[in-house]
C-alpha cells in the first residue's frame, strides 16, 4: 500500500472489503435470530455492545496491526491463508446450517446477551477475518499516514453504514421475513466461500508457494 495507491480504485476496493470484512451482511442474520423474543432494550443493549466491540477491536488492528506482525513474526500472506480457511469454515456453516430462521442455530437460553454480543456477533461474524485482513495488512504495509488516514476514513463510513443498518433491523425485526433472511444468508455464504479460498490463494501466493498470474 504505497502513497501512489491513494486512487479511486484503491478507495473502492477498500469499501468493498470493509463493508465485507466489517459490514452487516454476515452479521444480520445472527443478530436477529440471537436477540429474537429479547425486550427492546435488551436489543439495544446487544446492538451498542457489539458495534462498539467491534469498531474497537478494527481501530487496535489498525493502530497495532503492523506491531502484531513483526513481534508473532508472521506475515500478510500467512494471516491470509490462516483468515481464508476461517472465512470459509464461516461460509460453509453458513451455506450448510440447519436453521430454520427462528433462532435454532444460535440459541441463547442461559447465556449472558451482553457476552453474545462480543462473540460471536461482534467477532467473528461483524468483524471477520476478511476484515482483519484488510486492517492488518494495512497497518503492517502502509508507508504513509495518508494511507492509514484514508482507511481510517472508509472503516467510519463501514461503521456508520453499519449502526444505520442494525437499528432498522431492531426497529422492524418483528416484520422481516426469516425464511427470504436466511435464502439470502445461504447465497452470501457461497459468495464469501469463494472469497475465503481467494484470501488464501493470495496468501499462498505472497509466501511464494504458487504463483497467480495478474499478480
Amino acid at each position: 500500500m504505497e502513497l501512489e495507491s491513494l486512487n479511486a480504485t484503491f478507495v473502492i476496493d477498500t469499501f468493498l472489503f470493509l463493508l465485507i470484512g466489517v459490514g452487516p451482511k454476515i452479521a444480520l442474520v445472527p443478530f436477529l435470530e440471537t436477540t429474537a423474543g429479547m425486550p427492546e432494550e435488551t436489543k439495544r443493549r446487544v446492538l451498542r455492545k457489539m458495534l462498539t466491540t467491534a469498531a474497537t477491536v478494527a481501530v487496535l488492528l489498525l493502530v497495532l496491526g503492523g506491531v502484531l506482525t513483526r513481534l508473532l513474526h508472521f506475515s500478510p500472506g500467512a494471516l491470509g491463508v490462516a483468515s481464508g480457511i476461517i472465512l470459509l469454515i464461516i461460509a460453509v456453516t453458513m451455506v450448510l446450517g440447519q436453521g430454520d430462521g427462528n433462532g435454532s442455530r444460535h440459541p441463547v437460553e442461559h447465556q449472558d446477551p451482553m457476552r453474545l454480543a462480543v462473540y460471536p456477533l461482534a467477532v467473528p461474524y461483524l468483524l471477520n477475518p476478511a476484515g482483519i485482513v484488510v486492517l492488518v495488512t494495512a497497518s503492517a504495509e502502509a508507508t504513509s499516514v495518508a494511507v492509514v488516514a484514508v482507511v481510517v476514513g472508509i472503516l467510519a463510513v463501514v461503521l456508520a453504514l453499519d449502526v444505520l443498518i442494525f437499528r432498522w433491523a431492531v426497529q422492524v425485526s418483528n416484520h422481516l421475513d426469516a425464511s427470504r433472511m436466511l435464502i439470502t444468508e445461504k447465497v452470501f455464504g457461497f459468495l464469501l466461500a469463494a472469497l475465503a479460498v481467494q484470501l488464501a490463494l493470495d496468501g499462498l501466493h505472497d509466501v511464494g508457494v504458487v504463483h497467480l498470474t495478474g499478480h
